[in-house]
Formats: structure tokens, sequence, C-alpha cells
């Protein structure tokens, strides 16, 4: 607590993803109203005049399909960025192993998916697979997958010039049980805060993906659709278009600022 009250940056992005994973669990037992509930006769009213932030064209809760959205928005973030930093992490640590053409080779494919960003590998997943959630795991899951190689294979390379690895090599440890004992722990900390910090991103990349249509397909409400369905009547409801676009601001504000604020408290160089 004392560390905490030291770093505010910190505190506060702890605060505001604490909040945002609390009201998507909320949204898994409990909603102000049914979010895909039509209610005409309640179409397009501001916010307090019916429910806490209006309804939209077809009369639906605002509230609810925001909470519901963050559900949604959050595990399809979670999962891809949980797949993309277990692939990642092991081909890094692989790489750093071996060396030589494997990395030349591993490198060359990271380059490759760097190339193609992940809205065009939805796109392209969808035109074989369909739109979903699955396709949007599966496009933001392998561009994160040599975000986290790379990160890997940089920090293992400082750890295998260590005094203890080499010690531990000329004992007649196996490159594999030093990885396991020596590498992986001494990277665990930088490892982390990339999750946090792609967490951010991958939020950003499904909303835009649910944008275009590539997302979880209706009737789940997600934060990009809703922006989405809110473009034709800027002029006469904007609060439809400002919620979810408050909503994913402060999530991948908060998500940067833990980032950021875990980056400083796991770095023993920093002072607070």
């Amino acid at each position: 607590m004392r560390q905490l009250l030291r770093r505010p940056v910190l505190l506060a992005g702890l605060v505001v993803t604490l909040f945002l994973f609390l009201v998507a669990l909320l949204s898994l037992v409990w909603t102000p109203y049914p979010p895909s509930k039509m209610n005409i006769v309640h179409k397009l009213k501001p916010p307090f005049e019916f429910g806490l932030l209006g309804t939209d064209q077809f009369g639906r809760d605002v509230a609810s399909a925001l909470m519901v959205g963050a559900w949604n928005s959050l595990s399809t973030a979670l999962l891809a960025v949980a797949i993309g930093a277990t692939i990642g992490t092991a081909v890094g640590t692989v790489v750093a192993m071996r060396r030589g053409w494997v990395e030349q080779i591993v490198m060359r494919g990271c380059d490759i998916i760097f190339a193609v960003p992940p809205i065009l590998s939805a796109m392209m997943l969808g035109a074989f697979i369909g739109s979903g959630r699955f396709t949007a795991v599966i496009a933001i899951a392998t561009f994160m997958v040599p975000v986290f190689a790379r990160l890997t294979l940089a920090a293992a390379r400082q750890i295998w010039t260590r005094d203890y690895v080499a010690a531990a090599i000329g004992m007649g440890r196996s490159k594999l049980t030093i990885t396991f004992v020596h590498i992986l722990p001494n990277i665990s900390n930088q490892i982390i805060v990339q999750v946090t910090i792609q967490l951010g991103l991958a939020i950003l990349t499904e909303a835009g993906l649910s944008y275009l249509g590539l997302g979880m397909p209706p009737p789940n409400p997600t934060w990009g659709r809703m922006l989405a369905d809110s473009q034709t009547f800027l002029g006469q409801a904007p609060w439809l278009a400002l919620m979810p676009g408050l909503a994913i601001a402060i999530a991948v504000l908060g998500l940067n600022m833990l980032g950021d604020g875990l980056r400083d408290l796991l770095d023993p160089r920093s002072t607070p």
C-alpha cells in the first residue's frame, strides 16, 4: 500500500482497471435492463430521462449495453493477449536458447506478421471463416505473438550472459532447465508489464474490428458496434457515440497507466 501511495499513476491505473473488471463481471449477473430488449416508445431518450445513460434508436438501455459490452470487449482482448503472450514467450525463449539460423528465421517471420495489421488479418480471416469473436481473437493474437517473442528474446539474451547462468552451464545443467529455473523467473516482470500494455491495445483493436462488423455478431453489444450504430444519430443523440467512446478511452488509458506504474514498480533501478 505504501508503494501504491507513492506512485499515483499506478494507483490511478489500478483503480480504473479494477472498476472496469468489476463492471464487466457484474454484467454477467445483473444489468439495469435487458441489454437487447427493445422499447420503441422510449427510443433516443437522453440520459436520466430513461435510464442512467439514455436509450438508443431501438429504445435499448445504453448503460446496460455498455456493461455487457465491457465484458464482451474485455473477454475477447484477454483471450487474444493470453494466446499471443503464451505463444510469443515460448517462441522467444526457444530462440534465445538456440540462436543462429533459428533466430534469423523467427525474426523474419515476426517482420512479416508486423507488416500485416490485425484489422487486415481479420478481414482476410472473415472472408474464409466469417466474422465473429473467433476471428477477432485470432487476428489480435497473431499480431501479439511477435511483440512478446521480440521482448522475450531481448530480455532472455541479457540473462544468458549473466555469471550465474554460466555457472549453471558449468555444472552441467541443460538449457531447458536453465530456462525454467533462471531465465523465465527473471524476465517475468517485463512480460507482466507488456501484457498490461498490450491488453489496452487489444481492447482498442477489438473496438475497431467491431466497428467494421468483424467482431461479435449482433445482438451481442460491443463498444465498437455501439460507435458504428451511433453514426446516423450524432446530431440527434450525441450520447450514443459519447458513452462507448469514453468507455474505450478510459479503459485504454487506465491499462496504460497501470502498465507504466508496474514498469516503475518492478524496475529495481527506479525510485518512488
